[in-house]
């Protein structure tokens, strides 16, 4: 099957040429046709399988055959859970609509919303954006959703996982009822059954792979190693297998920056990318990393869904996420568009029930390989760190009534009294 069997029009078939693809991804010969005849869509395929392509055609082709008013609002409305997807889908509607009279935006939270206000008012037809920033400028009275046909949420069940379905139901209550509804996720989960049960009018259900299945072309291995020396054995691959373009993840921010500086000791350029990072620091890393001026990405799962690298040949599981689906989005970054790629994950004696977790979703056992020198630890523990801990649980502070009576806060107590009868004027107990 090719790109013109699917009914899209010529400046579309041009633009895609241009780009260099011939043949539809399966989830793109389901959902274009579909999308085509109006219909609203919930569809699931893996991350790396053209997804995105897959809605961005044929709403392009949708808002090109109706007229332009003389000031352009808001028809085509794609949601996204983070900065980096949003820029890559926008990044998409430039490339496929550039032979049509589409004018689009990308608005995101983290930069100056002073130049996205100047787009908008210029008018446009399809508005990409995260959730809180299109509230924002909308509370603002900056944007308005009164005209929306198209209506699109891509890696839905990401955002359900970062909170935003407050979010997403204020927009929904924003924006016209009669519009066509395109969802679009990497798993369906109960939570996401029940959001398409909300919105969705009687819509199709397209399943391009396997729920939660692992792209065949990308090879998967475990490298069983002692908590203490990940860092160690991460920078032996590197250097010995010369790796030049590396995406490696961790469980925390701080994990990432500490990861990255034991890279740039050891001679290796390395950036981290993760939510306390600015756009700026961001877009900065990633662009170091797709020109290869920077070998390793160390990113935290704020990147997991994001990330459009062609051709990455390497992703490292630094350490394993508690979420297995997680997993499956993290590996997804390579062995995209049929290429090759190598997933390999450093497991720790903690960890051991999450990769029984990932084993289970994903069907298979996965290779496991033990490096001379870093050995796994026998007499680490068994207890897995929660999600977003860098460091153990503090004891919990004890009440005063309960606290020792030789202890600091007794001292505490009475330099405070000394304190007070100071600045009252009174002399202080010597």
């Amino acid at each position: 099957m090719s790109f013109h069997s699917l009914g899209l029009s010529t400046p579309l078939l041009k633009a895609i040429d241009k780009q260099g693809y011939t043949t539809p991804s399966p989830i793109q010969q389901k959902a274009i046709p579909l999308i085509l005849e109006g219909k609203d869509v919930l569809a699931s395929a893996q991350t790396g399988t053209g997804k995105t392509a897959g809605f961005t055609l044929p709403m392009l082709q949708i808002l090109s055959q109706e007229q332009h008013l003389s000031r352009r609002p808001i028809r085509a409305l794609v949601l996204t859970p983070t900065r980096e997807l949003a820029a890559q889908v926008h990044q998409s509607v430039i490339l496929y609509g550039e032979f049509l009279d589409i004018k689009s935006a990308v608005i995101f939270g983290g930069v100056n919303q002073t130049p996205q206000e100047r787009v908008i008012r210029k008018g446009v037809d399809v508005l990409i954006a995260t959730p809180g920033r299109l509230l924002d400028l909308q509370n603002q009275g900056l944007l308005s959703l009164a005209k929306i046909e198209i209506l699109v949420l891509d890696e839905a069940d990401r955002m359900l996982d970062m909170g935003f379905l407050r979010d997403i139901k204020k927009i929904l209550a924003l924006i016209p009822s009669r519009r066509q509804n395109l969802l679009f996720s990497a798993t369906f989960s109960k939570e996401i059954k029940n959001l398409a049960n909300d919105f969705l009018h009687h819509p199709v259900l397209i399943e391009a792979t396997p729920e939660n299945t692992t792209v065949d072309a990308i090879k998967q291995k475990v490298y069983r190693v002692a908590k203490t020396k990940k860092t160690g054995l991460i920078i032996k691959l590197i250097a010995e297998g010369d790796w030049k373009q590396v995406l490696v993840f961790t469980r925390t921010k701080h994990g990432a920056n500490r990861l990255c500086k034991y890279m740039v000791k050891a001679g290796i350029s390395a950036a981290a990318i993760h939510g306390n990072k600015t756009q700026g620091a961001r877009t900065k890393a990633l662009t170091g990393f797709k020109n290869n001026s920077i070998r390793i990405l160390v990113a935290t799962d704020i990147a997991a869904r994001g990330l459009d690298i062609p051709l990455l040949p390497h992703v490292v599981n630094y350490e394993l996420p508690n979420v297995p689906e997680d997993y499956v989005h993290r590996i997804g970054r390579t062995g995209r568009a049929g290429a090759s790629g190598e997933a390999l994950s450093l497991v720790s004696t903690d960890e051991t029930g999450y990769l029984k977790d990932i084993e289970k979703l994903i069907g298979i056992t996965i290779p496991v390989e033990i490096v001379e020198g870093f050995e796994p630890d026998p007499n680490e523990s068994t207890k897995p760190e929660k999600q977003g801990q860098g460091r153990p649980n503090r004891t919990t502070r004890p009440n005063r009534s309960q606290a020792p009576k030789n202890d600091s806060n007794k001292l505490i107590r009475r330099n405070t009294r000394n304190k007070n009868k100071r600045n009252s004027g009174g002399k202080p107990k010597q």
